[in-house]
């Protein structure tokens, strides 16, 4: 690893978040809220941190990142990403705690969406124009974003792509990685401005159209009202961000390919179609399940089941109702929605549907090798066949998901908390989704956990957001080893 060139990217990053400050320092000083002092004061710490470490690196004649150099910039430019996002709520005073305030960017950048924040309608404009910015930046990546605006990268900028993407399929779809990381911040981009058009025509303010956009793109769910979006009682508002929050959770080089294959690729692609399926069975299930009993309509408890749902599955995060009170048919649906995910390549947290696809056939190969013993099958995605080392990855991957889940939720117990508090504020964290069940659940928030609980979901919520690998492969010896 060169630690030369890990710190030189890092300040680069810090300067480009403290420079995004510009924006929300911008809404503070039209709306006069009082934070504009706070930003700008943090604008310019930030930029003179990420200088400081810049200058104080040496360039390299020849700048190639090896796999060890993408994997330390990535874990360590989240770390760092969090402690930047976290200043300004720190000088503002919105949250004058380090703990709570490092939690809340955390949660920002990871789009995981959990909040300490009891009031957040308190909150000075600005201020919560950064919360949302920090989800927007984190979605589709702020390192995927530093790869598209630094061409100096050259090949040393796919260690990064691959560190960074959460997909276990890198999907490339353009020759150079820089062009391939721009595209679809341009795909991320114009899709956030439809929604922001479409939320304002349905009456939504443009302040609250923005900072939900900024939310709904990356899957994060952060919103600038206490009641979420339940607070805007409007059928056609839950419908835009159903529509946009479903397109958030599809692999987004599906997008791109929309412009010159039509509206056909989403439902050609195998991934695609199984993760439309489970949106829709699970919808229909739930639909039947609290109609009657929670909701005397039909149409009612579509509206409410398709936009929960949805939310849950693609991990947003965003509330329309207090699930909570639901049937157990319905919260154990959507904490099964919590595992699926999004699909792979998708700002959505999560397994990530192509990884279940591929272990329930992977599991199906297994019963079917017991009757036939001396068949010879192969697994296939797309036509195309799925090597060994891929389902062997996405097996590992699966079990250290399960060793993790398991192994916080004894902590979070250990530390007082309830199991089921325990056990959906863990998954809640590492699978990105935000709200959970228990104390933590959708009317609830995290400030009652306490400070060493914090810390943990903080890990969980890297871990789930880096795909586990990226953040644990630091903690071995090989990896610090010549």
């Amino acid at each position: 690893m060169n630690p030369n060139s890990v710190l030189r990217f890092i300040g680069i990053l810090i300067i480009f978040l403290g420079a995004s400050m510009c924006l929300p320092f911008g809404a503070a000083l039209l709306t006069g809220d009082g934070s504009s002092n706070a930003l700008a004061g943090s604008l310019i710490i930030t930029v003179g941190i990420g200088t400081i470490i810049f200058l104080s690196t040496k360039k390299n004649k020849e700048v190639h990142l090896s796999h060890r150099d993408g994997v330390a910039i990535v874990t360590f430019g989240w770390i760092a990403a969090g402690l930047v996002g976290a200043i300004p709520f720190l000088i503002s005073g919105a949250i004058p705690n380090f703990t709570d305030a490092y939690f809340e960017s955390v949660s920002g950048f990871t789009t995981t969406g959990a909040t300490i924040l009891s009031d957040i309608e308190e909150v000075s404009a600005g201020i919560l124009l950064w919360r949302s910015l920090t989800q927007w930046l984190g979605g589709m990546g702020i390192i995927v974003l530093s790869i598209a605006i630094l061409p100096f990268l050259g090949v040393g900028g796919m260690q990064l792509y691959r560190a960074e993407i959460p997909s276990p399929v890198v999907d490339k779809l353009k020759p150079r990685i820089s062009d391939t990381a721009k595209t679809l911040w341009k795909v991320y981009l114009i899709i956030t401005a439809l929604e922001i058009i479409f939320l304002s025509i349905g009456g939504m303010p443009f302040f609250d159209a923005v900072n939900h956009a900024f939310c709904t793109m990356p899957t994060g769910g952060f919103s600038p009202k206490n009641a979420s979006i339940a607070y805007y009682d409007s059928a056609y508002i839950d419908a835009v961000i159903v529509v946009f929050m479903i397109m958030a959770g599809i692999n987004f080089s599906l997008h791109f390919k929309v412009i010159s294959e039509g509206p056909r690729v989403f439902w050609k692609d195998p991934e695609c179609k199984v993760f439309l399926s489970f949106v829709i069975f699970i919808t229909g299930v739930v639909t039947f399940n609290i109609y009657g009993t929670v909701y005397n309509s039909l149409l009612s408890a579509f509206r409410f089941a398709s936009f929960q749902v949805t939310s849950i599955i693609t991990t947003t995060g965003f509330v329309k109702a207090d699930f909570v009170l639901w049937p157990t048919l319905s919260c154990s649906l959507l904490l099964i929605c919590m595992f699926l995910g999004g699909m792979a390549g998708s700002t959505g947290g999560g397994l990530k549907t192509m990884r279940v696809m591929l272990l329930i056939e992977h599991g199906y190969q297994e019963i079917f090798r017991i009757v036939h013993p001396h068949a010879v099958t192969t697994i296939k995605l797309g036509g195309r066949a799925v090597p060994q080392e891929t389902l062997n990855s996405i097996w590992g991957f699966f079990t250290l998901y399960l060793l993790l889940f398991v192994s916080g939720s004894i902590f979070m117990a250990m530390l007082g908390l309830d199991m089921v508090s325990s056990f959906s504020s863990v998954a809640a964290c590492i699978f990105n989704v935000g709200p959970g069940l228990g104390i933590v659940g959708p009317v609830g928030n995290y400030l009652g956990i306490p400070v060493t609980g914090k810390w943990i979901l903080i890990f969980c919520m890297l871990l789930g957001r880096l795909e586990i690998y990226t953040v644990l492969v630091l903690l071995t010896p090989e990896f610090w080893r010549k």
